[in-house]
């Protein structure tokens, strides 16, 4: 099965919002969280609010892998923030090369992660034995490793699977950048670091990199590649309206997702009707295939009681807060970006409007459009013009921009 990507997801879930999940204050269901993963590693210690953003908490070897051979493999627990600025521990996974040398380059590589489950997790996939969730994007990253490169990989939705939750997203990327480069035995303290990440992946780099002046000043970071990015969830709400989509599932998971983030501004859950409290209790810790499952035939306005949720200003800055085009801040690294312009799936207009608000701001961006018709193609298309972006900015060439 091909896995449907974030732009789906969240182009979807905002028909929830937007029309009609968010609906009726005939309940008061409380949010739906995803069980606690039964390993303690991926448990927050008591002492975790003494600890700053980035801080390493824990470090635990894991056996080889297969699909990565010859490469040492290490789990990284450390300090993050949620969305409210309280501590959380998050996870990365940390891909050591056999011919790695000391600060050698440090890609943080922000997988795809359609999921409320703790299982959907990348430190999680990567030793689960189910064939749905192995990761596709293996080979590339065993080129990648080749070249001497270590790979940091990010469970980037958080402990508790806010699946939809972009700023979260780019804050646990940037901690575990910091994580990663605090570990001695990585020896990655002074290395060269770059990002990347496509439609979900490239939501959470996206926001890492115009997140990085402010949240981790401190963090040198060569350049940032993000391809297929959400940019605006709000235009996402507008423009989908009350039609079907077959990826509702990944709509419904993604307004779960934000409601875990953000349970007091909005509480999707107080506004859907039994149908619709059934089928979220049914996803509830699902990854792709079951959350498509659960949502198969469904829509937004059958499982909502009511439609005020639209009007609350709450629930729409949860959106704008989450939507890259609406935030005021600017990456100061390099940033490269690829996208299909016939892309169905995500407002191309969004992107396009930021990639000139950051060329006015004097970001050295490089854009390239995909050949591609549609969105998943667009990030295997998209993929060897990233490397060759990536490759200069760990040889510490000029970073190209094509800004007009």
């Amino acid at each position: 099965m091909i896995r449907p990507a974030f732009g789906s997801t969240l182009l979807n879930v905002l028909v929830i919002l937007a029309l009609g999940q968010v609906m009726a204050a005939t309940s008061s269901a409380q949010p739906i969280y995803p069980r606690p993963d039964p390993d303690p590693f991926y448990a927050a210690p008591a002492d975790l609010a003494d600890h700053g953003p980035g801080d390493v908490l824990a470090v635990r070897p894991m056996p080889p892998l297969p699909i990565f051979p010859g490469t040492t493999v290490k789990l990284v627990k450390f300090r993050s923030n949620n969305s409210r600025d309280q501590p959380i521990a998050a996870v990365t996974t940390v891909l050591t090369p056999a011919n790695h040398r000391p600060d050698g380059p440090l890609l943080s590589y922000q997988h795809i992660i359609n999921g409320l489950g703790t299982e959907c997790a990348v430190s999680r996939v990567l030793y689960t034995s189910d064939p749905n969730l192995v990761v596709r994007e293996a080979p590339a990253l065993n080129l990648l490793l080749l070249r001497g490169w270590s790979i940091a990989l990010p469970d980037h939705l958080g402990p508790q699977s806010a699946y939809g939750a972009a700023r979260l997203g780019g804050q646990i990327t940037l901690d575990g950048i910091r994580a990663a480069q605090r570990v001695p035995e990585l020896t990655l303290a002074h290395s060269r670091v770059t990002m990347a990440g496509y439609s979900g992946g490239g939501m959470a780099t996206a926001w890492a990199a115009a997140l990085q002046p402010r949240y981790a000043p401190e963090l040198q970071i060569a350049g940032a590649a993000a391809g297929g990015v959400p940019m605006n969830l709000e235009t996402m709400v507008r423009a989908l309206g009350g039609n079907r989509h077959p990826a509702f599932g990944l709509a419904m998971a993604a307004a779960i997702g934000l409601e875990r983030e953000y349970p007091d501004r909005l509480p999707i859950s107080n506004y859907m009707n039994a149908h619709g409290i059934a089928v979220r209790n049914a996803m509830a810790n699902g990854c792709t295939n079951d959350i498509m499952a659960a949502g198969a035939g469904h829509n937004a306005l059958e499982l909502a009681a009511r439609t005020d949720l639209i009007s609350s200003p709450d629930a729409l800055h949860v959106v704008q807060e989450n939507s890259l085009e609406l935030f005021d801040g600017v990456p100061t690294m390099p940033v490269y970006e690829w996208h299909s312009p016939t892309d169905p799936l995500i407002p191309v207009g969004a992107i396009v409007h930021t990639n000139q608000r950051y060329c006015a701001a004097g970001v050295r961006l490089e854009s390239q459009l995909s050949p591609s018709p549609e969105h998943l193609s667009a990030a295997v298309l998209g993929l060897p013009g990233m490397v060759r972006w990536l490759e200069g900015r760990f040889r510490g060439e000029p970073a190209p921009s094509n800004c007009p």
